[in-house]
């Protein structure tokens, strides 16, 4: 259930940002108004890096989530994309810049839950990578 409903949410928020016409300008704007709380070691890949790709970092971000979302749902190479989604949380952390054990830091909560579905054969309970281990070994 829990890698299901985090597939749900991630594949919901992807897709809605997909939808939006703006998402790009709306993520400049985010890490702009976030950029004084952002760590210090992470701002600068923001202001040098992200920014000025911001197209290119938001079809990122909004696919990413999509992808993600949709491997956990399905439970195909959950283990993957259980890496990749946090990966993913861990870049929103540190754009974010707030503590581990602060209230509001939901992306270490998503952190914990990658972690714990990366770890624990997830996929092979109601999903396809129960069926396809047998036939492709890196999925076990």
């Amino acid at each position: 259930m829990l890698r299901i409903y985090t597939g749900l949410f991630f594949a919901w928020n992807g897709f809605g940002k997909l939808r939006r016409d703006n998402f790009a300008d709306g993520m400049e704007g985010f890490l702009g108004a976030q950029a004084e709380r952002s760590f210090e070691f992470y701002r600068s890949f923001i202001e040098t890096i992200v920014i000025p790709n911001k197209a290119v970092f938001a079809s990122l971000v909004s696919w990413g989530e999509m992808a993600i979302g949709v491997a956990m749902i399905l439970g195909l190479a959950t283990r993957y994309a259980a890496v990749a989604g946090a990966i993913m949380v861990v870049n929103f952390w540190f754009a974010k810049g707030a503590g581990f054990f602060d209230g509001t830091n939901h992306d270490v909560v998503w952190l914990m839950i990658f972690i714990v579905l990366g770890t624990v054969p997830a996929g092979r309970i109601a999903g396809l990578d129960d069926g396809l281990s047998d036939k492709l070994p890196f999925l076990r």
